[in-house]
């Protein structure tokens, strides 16, 4: 639940994002007080906007977000939380690539952001797939996310796993999936539908400069998450999750469980 929002101060009720789902998502995470990863999720915003083509302002600096998130979030008191940022074009006369931009946040509170929590169920879904193009990395408007998102609660899941049009494993609906084999862990190519991830790429990142397991960037066939022995879930909105049954199989957590623990105290 969002405890904490904020909108700019040129916000418009009838804007591009309600009308038209014409924005994007990133994630700023808060940890013990401070600010994580700043200024890798403010590199992929970047990265985001120009993807969208938006006109990005030239005071959107790493320094203007790091004070908008320090007064408005850290000094309120939120020690532990999930910035979720939403930058949308404006209703404009102008074309598109022109139009100014505002923005709205919200916060979402957790305990630790780095923290391993609950196990979750997931299965596959086959009615729909996402795409692979220049816009399935980011996290923009996706009636499929809503579509899976509807079916997991029918089904009694936590999340799904998303296919593209190839049938291989893209990702879930709120984040990446990483799949351990042996001392391989596997993740979905970018080019197979996979989101950006600021928290996983750090994740990713600890793991091989530290030599605990070879990371492979993977196209998988759904049946490969079957040859898993442990399947971890990294969603910037939401947090990191153990995956703990898919269908009839159980999967166990205490190798992914060592690493998050080691990765954790890289931050102290």
């Amino acid at each position: 639940m969002s405890d904490t929002f904020f909108s700019s101060a040129n916000f418009q009720p009838q804007n591009r994002a309600f009308l038209y789902g014409d924005a994007v998502k990133v994630s700023f995470f808060v940890r013990s007080s401070h600010l994580l990863m700043a200024e890798e999720c403010y590199f992929f915003l970047m990265a985001s906007m120009r993807k969208m083509r938006m006109n990005i302002p030239l005071t959107y600096t790493l320094e203007f977000f790091q004070q908008l998130f320090t007064e408005n979030v850290i000094d309120k008191g939120i020690t532990d939380g999930i910035i979720m940022l939403l930058m949308y074009r404006n209703q404009t006369q102008q074309s598109l690539e022109k139009a100014d931009v505002s923005f709205y946040f919200e916060v979402k509170n957790v305990d630790d952001v780095l923290a391993l929590q609950r196990g979750i169920e997931l299965d596959l879904i086959k009615e729909i797939n996402v795409n692979t193009n220049l816009l399935s990395n980011i996290r923009v408007h996706s009636p499929e996310n809503i579509y899976a998102e509807i079916y997991a609660k029918e089904n009694d899941l936590d999340e799904v796993i998303l296919l593209n049009p190839n049938k291989r494993i893209a990702r879930s609906i709120s984040g990446n999936l990483l799949f351990l084999e042996g001392n391989i862990i596997k993740i979905p190519k970018q080019t197979e539908g996979a989101y950006i991830s600021p928290l996983m790429e750090n994740f990713v990142t600890f793991v091989h400069k530290h030599r605990l397991a070879e990371i492979q960037e993977s196209e998988m066939i759904a049946f490969e998450s079957q040859k898993a022995e442990e399947i971890l879930m990294i969603s910037d909105e939401k947090g990191i999750f153990s995956v703990t049954k898919i269908r009839n199989k159980i999967f166990g957590n205490i190798r992914f469980a060592e690493m998050i623990t080691k990765w954790k105290s890289d931050f102290v």
